[in-house]
């Protein structure tokens, strides 16, 4: 039966916290495999949420730098 998908982070700074505190935990050594597994999972989608919202805001702030002023729009 597959698991339900993780919850998607309220921002960039939330994923970045969370991800932090995992990266501790799994460093402690002190969890299970299942358990590794699963937060070396959610790890990895943290770090591709937290890509995904560096290169939103780096691609308007090249929009920005060319002078042309267009709505952000957050995907």
């Amino acid at each position: 039966m597959p698991k339900p998908p993780f919850q998607t982070p309220a921002s960039y700074e939330a994923a970045l916290e969370e991800l932090e505190q995992l990266v501790s935990l799994i460093e402690s050594g002190q969890l299970p495999l299942d358990q590794l597994l699963t937060g070396y999972q959610r790890g990895a989608e943290l770090l591709q949420f937290c890509r995904d919202r560096l290169q939103a805001v780096e691609n308007q702030i090249k929009v920005l730098d060319e002078g042309t002023l267009k709505p952000w729009t957050q995907e």
